[in-house]
């Protein structure tokens, strides 16, 4: 017995969707929204806050040893 309430057109029309929601392409020499480098700003904050962590770990770590 087939559901009458699913329509799988649907969601295939829904990902099709998705995938072709893809940024225009620029024209040469025009300026982009995004950074071009400088690298990944989160992965730039946990490392930093992993350092931090260590560091404090190693300072409470020599001072009750």
């Amino acid at each position: 017995m087939a559901d009458n309430d699913y329509d799988p057109a649907g969601s295939t029309q829904m990902f099709r969707a998705f995938v072709d929601e893809s940024p225009a392409p620029q024209a040469p020499g025009s300026v982009s929204t995004y950074s071009s480098g400088g690298g990944n700003k989160t992965g730039k904050i946990v490392g930093i806050a992993v350092a931090v962590i260590v560091v404090l770990g190693a300072v409470i770590w020599l001072a009750v040893k």
